[in-house]
């Protein structure tokens, strides 16, 4: 049960700080705290995880499906993973709330894309560069 808890733990935080991207996306030190400080405790976690479960997983590792799904079999490991995606899709969040701010574009790019990213991470990544490419055509470079 101790897996569920830290699971309902990091979930419960990232969608604290979604929901803060989405209705409060101009205040410029919770855009730093979403950016940096929750990422960084969940990347925190994660590392801990990792050092500590990893390296145990018989049959585990990066080489093969197979070795992956050994990897990811045990729930301290599978915890991992979830808040490896929480950590790193929240941080692309908010360079997302960052760059849709500093473009000027619409409140309506922001409110489609944020939640894009936080259930399916590269297509909400997708709508933003459409949405850039379609609102500034060639004159964004970067």
């Amino acid at each position: 049960m101790i897996w569920e808890n830290w699971f309902s733990l990091a979930s419960t935080a990232a969608a604290a700080g979604w929901a803060a991207l989405i209705l409060l996306p101009r205040w410029p030190w919770l855009r730093l705290v979403l950016r940096y400080a929750l990422p960084g405790a969940l990347a925190t976690a994660y590392t801990a995880l990792v050092m500590v479960y990893f390296f145990h997983v018989e049959g585990g590792g990066f080489n093969s499906l197979a070795q992956v799904k050994a990897l990811l079999a045990t729930e301290p490991t599978l915890l991992a993973g979830w808040v490896h995606y929480l950590a790193f899709d929240l941080f692309i969040g908010a360079w997302i709330t960052t760059e849709v701010l500093r473009l000027s574009l619409p409140r309506l790019v922001l409110v489609a894309v944020l939640p894009l990213t936080f259930l399916f991470g590269p297509i909400g990544l997708l709508a933003l560069f459409a949405a850039k490419l379609a609102l500034h055509g060639k004159e964004e470079h970067s």
